[in-house]
């Protein structure tokens, strides 16, 4: 079970890591082409391939310039010619790019990074221009076209062993713990001198099974897209129209068009926000979790106590996070205050119930009335305390299902807490016996039958009260002391067994209520009663004496038969032997 659980953790923070860093590098890859550029400049395609950027130059934008070469190197490449030459003509004030003798472009003082010199510049993209056009060249033959299309079905069938790889790992490791059901000797084979196992992170294990289901579905998402855009690069055909998505999906994440306080936020400005709320949530759960297994398990501290410490650092730090996250995402926080104010008027009027259930958790969390592994009843519902949040509490009733109770309803009601101090509890188990009945005896078969109890304490020992004289029966209440108060019931049942067991074999009887009705007639008031009443009354009595005469009747007969049996068997016995030979 413990590797089980050390492979989950695993597969899933595998996950969540993977999806982050395919959000990164989606983030980086919308970016960087954006941003990486001081100047406004504008890129020279060749059929969807992007070769170099230009800027500016004198009255020409970057636009005008980038627009203008890219139709002429269509046109070159539609006239299908054998040879393409470029060179570069040094001749004029600035290097100018040709292609076989005709202008291209000419390399501007605005087109050459720090550090790099004109020439250097021309020469490097005379080399990348000769490069791309060899490559669309070769792009259009009948040869390529078979190569991409035996690279495009090796895409698909490694696209499709990746997603069904995923599927696999749902199947065989993740699914089958939603079916995960808790054992239920877990709580019989609990010993006394041990607290109850307990785990929380039980309770939000089908949300955490949701989201790694989600995760799958994204990251098997992910994995097609990538490859059809990828396929989608192989073909010049198409790539086009690859760029064309692309640059749609560019200006619809990258647009500011949500405005917050002074700013403008886009799309994927929310996106990297999300993001960092996530890794953000994750490291409190790590941090929470080392500084439960390795610091807090090392000071000695109660379970109930380390959980209370884990969770108040886990909020505290989410809360601190928060905000930084905030302000390194570029909000102004001042901008929110009438936010905040709006907020705190909506938590006081619509939310009054979560804050009453915040505040009463809270009041649970630091007073501990109750504490996680106590067995508790609470409005007729009994079980052990599985989980303390600041809304909410679960508990795990007797029949192994999880109730999750408000926080409020612990401190508005009667709460019985049999493990509040000290798990020691006493039991009151009544037993009536018959009038005439041997009490010494029953002291002692009540007194040694709760002694060969296994889960009955011998300090303090049993004790047995004779309680009252009932109408039927001789009251007793045996009290036993129990160190396990949820299984009180199973205790109590196996006291009954045995008792009823010794009872019969020493003879006592367990007597059930008995009770002796008289009436006389005169005392039925006669006047208030219907004629029909009436004459059904006196059927009654007619034929209630009827049968107290025929039995009366058929009574003296069995008497007589059996006087004269006896009789039969005085005279045969007084007879002599030869007499009684004679007569046989």
């Amino acid at each position: 079970m413990y590797y089980f659980n050390k492979k989950k953790k695993f597969i899933t923070s595998l996950i969540f890591w993977i999806f982050l860093i395919l959000i990164t590098l989606i983030s980086v890859g919308f970016i960087a082409p954006i941003f990486g550029q001081e100047k406004p400049t504008a890129p020279i395609n060749l059929e969807g391939k992007t070769l170099f950027y230009v800027s500016e130059s004198g009255q020409y934008t970057a636009e005008q310039r980038a627009k203008e070469a890219n139709n002429h190197l269509e046109k070159i490449l539609e006239q299908n010619e054998t040879t393409i030459s470029v060179a570069i003509n040094s001749n004029q004030e600035v290097p100018v790019i040709t292609i076989n003798d005709r202008y291209f472009l000419s390399v501007t003082y605005n087109d050459v990074p720090i550090g790099k010199s004109l020439q250097g510049q021309a020469l490097a993209w005379k080399n990348t221009l000769e490069i791309a056009i060899s490559e669309a060249k070769y792009q259009r033959t009948p040869r390529y076209y078979i190569q991409a299309i035996v690279i495009t079905i090796a895409v698909i069938f490694f696209a499709s062993i990746l997603s069904w790889k995923l599927g696999v790992i749902w199947q065989r490791w993740l699914k089958p713990l939603s079916t995960k059901k808790t054992d239920p000797n877990a709580l019989t084979s609990t010993s006394s001198h041990q607290p109850l196992t307990v785990h929380p992170d039980e309770s939000s294990f089908n949300f955490q099974l949701v989201g790694l289901l989600v995760l799958l579905a994204v990251i098997r998402g992910i994995i097609w897209i990538v490859a059809l855009g990828y396929i989608s690069r192989l073909f010049p055909q198409t790539r086009e129209w690859s760029d064309f998505i692309i640059e749609i999906l560019k200006i619809s994440l990258i647009t500011d068009v949500f405005p917050l306080g002074n700013q403008k936020y886009s799309v994927l400005d929310f996106f990297i926000l999300i993001g960092l709320l996530a890794g953000l949530v994750t490291l409190t759960r790590t941090v929470s979790r080392v500084l439960k297994s390795k610091l807090l398990s090392a000071t000695g501290l109660n379970r109930a106590v380390q959980d209370t410490t884990a969770l108040i650092v886990n909020y505290s730090l989410i809360f601190l996070g928060t905000i930084v996250v905030l302000q390194v995402w570029g909000l102004d926080l001042s901008s929110l205050t009438v936010f905040a104010s709006v907020l705190g008027v909506g938590i006081g009027l619509g939310l009054q119930g979560i804050a009453k259930e915040f505040v009463s958790g809270l009041v649970l969390i630091f007073e501990r009335p109750i504490q996680v592994g106590d067995f508790v009843e609470v409005d007729g519902l009994m079980g052990t305390v599985e989980r303390i949040s600041v809304r909410s509490t679960e508990i795990r009733t007797l029949d192994q299902i999880s109730v999750i109770l408000p926080n409020s309803r612990f401190l508005d009601s009667e709460v019985i807490n049999w493990s509040h101090s000290s798990p020691i509890s006493r039991l009151k188990i009544p037993v009536g016996v018959a009038y005439g009945s041997n009490l010494e005896t029953v002291r002692k078969v009540l007194i040694e039958t709760a002694k060969n109890h296994r889960d009955i304490l011998s300090m303090p020992s049993p004790q047995v009260f004779f309680s009252e004289f009932g109408d039927s029966s001789l009251n007793f209440n045996l009290l036993v002391w129990i160190s396990k108060p949820y299984k009180q019931f199973q205790i109590k049942s196996d006291l009954y067994f045995t008792i009823d067991s010794k009872f019969r074999e020493e003879g006592i009887e367990i007597p059930f209520p008995q009770r002796d009705l008289h009436f006389r007639s005169s005392d039925i008031p006669q006047n208030n009663l219907s004629p029909e009443l009436l004459h059904s009354l006196n059927d009654l009595a007619s034929s209630l004496a009827t049968w107290l005469k025929i039995n009366a009747n058929h009574n003296n007969i069995e008497d007589q038969n059996k006087e004269i049996q006896l009789n039969q068997t005085t005279n045969q016995e007084n007879l002599t032997p030869h007499e009684n030979d004679t007569r046989n």
